[in-house]
């Protein structure tokens, strides 16, 4: 633990805070080192994994419980599954007060509660460096229904989910130093994983994922692991703002997915085709590919 929280020492900060969370009966009120986890008969189990490290993907001061569970539960989403719960490994400075983590354990419970799951063990320890946190996601899904990137096929149709680019616009308004439109913030730090909508995909959708990074950038990945070229008309992007920016700004978490021409799922949009050939290519309103310095967020 740090030394501001140690007075309290880890197990009793473990079992004050955290314990409480633990309400899966294969994670033993963590008085254990491991949880046990069966899942539905007929399913199988779908584990991801997001690390999010302070000063790269949050701002300081950020009340990050919430964001960094939910953008867990986005991967989940994106491959169809059902959340059960959730491991949570802390990396905290010596700077971390004990009032800190009650905040950030009070709104893991907020969520837990929302989404229907509980935490199933973790670890924590100090660092030098930056506050990191690293959360593993586990659902479950019917054997042989998760949702891959691989499957697009030319001839099918390019959607997405939500509105794109708001998240990118918050974080943009915060690196100024502004706090408005209020809207816009909130997508940036408690963006809302489309679990029904994962669902409502299985058996729809021939590849998917979750738009983290920028969407021009994600929808990369189907194209390389399917094999196909993905033409995005910018025109049809759902966003208020300028198209380029909101294709490549990232922090949406929404889902992009390819299904059959005809397909039509509530809350989605569809923006685009996929053709023969790689790569992903943002058109104009009159067919031209335009120009991007950048598809999305990279981090090396």
């Amino acid at each position: 633990m740090t030394s501001s929280s140690s007075k309290r020492g880890e197990f009793a900060v473990i079992a004050d805070l955290f314990a409480p969370l633990a309400t899966h009966k294969g994670a033993y009120r963590l008085t254990d080192d491991a949880a046990t986890l069966t899942p539905p008969r007929g399913h199988e189990l779908v584990i991801t994994t997001d690390a999010l490290v302070e000063g790269v993907h949050f701002l300081p001061g950020d009340r990050i419980a919430r964001k960094a569970l939910r953008v867990n539960l986005s991967d989940l989403a994106a491959k169809g599954a059902e959340p059960i719960g959730y491991l949570v490994a802390l990396s905290l400075p010596r700077n971390i007060r004990y009032a800190w983590l009650k905040t950030f354990a009070r709104d893991l419970a907020k969520d837990q509660e929302e989404f229907g799951i509980s935490l199933l063990g973790g670890d924590t320890t100090s660092t030098p460096g930056p506050l990191t946190i690293a959360i593993t996601a586990i659902g479950h899904v019917p054997k042989g229904k998760m949702l891959l990137r691989k499957g697009a096929k030319p001839g099918d149709r390019v959607f997405v989910s939500g509105a794109i680019g708001d998240a990118g616009a918050g974080l943009a308004l915060l690196k100024k130093g502004r706090t408005a439109p209020k809207a816009l913030i909130d997508r940036y730090r408690l963006p809302t994983p489309r679990l029904a909508l994962g669902k409502a995909l299985r058996g729809v959708a021939t590849a998917a994922l979750d738009v983290s990074d920028g969407l021009i950038a994600d929808l990369g990945h189907i194209s390389e692991v399917s094999k196909v070229r993905i033409l995005v008309e910018a025109t049809h992007i759902p966003t208020a703002h300028d198209p380029v920016f909101a294709a490549t700004a990232g922090d949406d978490y929404e889902i992009a997915f390819t299904a059959p021409a005809g397909t039509r799922i509530k809350g989605t949009t569809e923006i685009g085709r996929v053709a023969r050939g790689r790569g992903v290519a943002l058109l104009d309103a009159k067919g031209r590919e335009i120009p991007l310095k950048k598809q999305g967020y990279t981090h090396f």
